[in-house]
């Protein structure tokens, strides 16, 4: 029961956070979304390759450089530190209901998780007896269910050289973490996920047919009423808080929930993924090649609340 009076609460908040920005009027061009007179700054250099944005509840923003097995942090006083210096090759990130950085961990085809002082915790590591490919990206929902994509990438550190399992899939781990389903296998290879605050829709980028789609989220996880959202692929995605979703290809694409494409936000860099971070949640983090990139916006991000169980 007590943890039910502490997410009643948080869920009320993200409720009314919602309906409030769907009575927002919609952004019609680029120039809606970002701040006036905002451009594409360069905030770090010299990684190898930036990965998985993923902020915290203060607005830090953690992200990898994968090649060189790292997870750095970039605070909202605009400091960088390395946060881990060996977490077993993370892609994807994303913060959990109880402040814990999850990560897909493709060294060893795991998901993971790791709390603030660094300690790794194995979530996943096969299904049905196979190991993963190589979780790749995720979303964490309302209730603490985990959406990860599972694509296949042949790395020069294994010693594998095929999948072990049937297809390159998406999976829902359940909020009691112990109970992984299968949610998407009819992509060619799924890769940039992202979903609604409110738990209802599923984003996801079908890579390998430069495809991204929404699907509802029914009450059990699984997903239903598959739906064309944009003809572009995504490596990485974010949503803002009009519901407005942001892919990564060549620029940073971004789409209305119906499917109407905004506008593309350029960087100096091919994107690889991107979130919303800062003290006000209104900034946009780009990560692209060897550098950490933002962009003041007038959108804000959203994310599950954290909540201390």
């Amino acid at each position: 029961m007590k943890k039910l009076y502490c997410f009643l609460p948080a869920v009320l908040v993200m409720l009314l956070f919602i309906n409030c920005a769907e009575n927002r009027q919609k952004a019609k061009t680029i120039a809606d979304l970002t701040a006036p007179g905002a451009t594409v700054k360069r905030l770090a250099d010299g990684f190898t390759f930036t990965e998985g944005p993923a902020s915290d509840s203060a607005g830090n923003v953690y992200f990898t450089d994968q090649s060189n097995n790292k997870i750095f942090k970039w605070s909202t006083d605009n400091r960088l530190s390395v946060f881990h210096d060996s977490p077993q090759r993370a892609n994807g990130l994303y913060f959990d209901l109880n402040g814990d950085l999850l990560a897909c961990a493709d060294l060893y085809f795991k998901l993971v998780a790791i709390d603030m002082q660094g300690n790794i915790k194995v979530l996943v590591d096969n299904y049905n007896g196979k190991n993963l490919n190589a979780p790749n990206d995720l979303w964490v929902d309302p209730k603490g269910g985990i959406y990860f994509t599972d694509p296949y990438y042949q790395r020069d550190y294994w010693e594998r050289t095929q999948s072990e399992i049937d297809c390159e899939c998406v999976y829902y781990l359940k909020p009691d973490r112990k109970t992984l389903i299968r949610v998407i296998d009819d992509f060619v290879k799924p890769n940039g996920v992202i979903g609604s605050p409110d738990g209802k829709i599923l984003y996801v980028a079908d890579i390998g047919d430069s495809k991204t789609y929404s699907y509802t989220i029914n009450e059990d996880g699984t997903l239903a009423n598959k739906k064309l959202l944009a003809p572009e692929g995504s490596d990485g995605m974010t949503i803002d808080n009009l519901g407005n979703v942001y892919l990564t290809n060549k620029a940073v694409s971004v789409f209305a929930a119906d499917g109407v494409k905004i506008g593309e936000i350029a960087a100096p860099e091919r994107p690889a993924n991107v979130c919303f971070g800062g003290k006000n949640k209104d900034i946009l983090f780009i990560t692209a090649r060897t550098s950490l990139y933002a962009i003041k916006m007038q959108v804000k991000g959203v994310q599950v609340p954290v909540l201390r169980i």
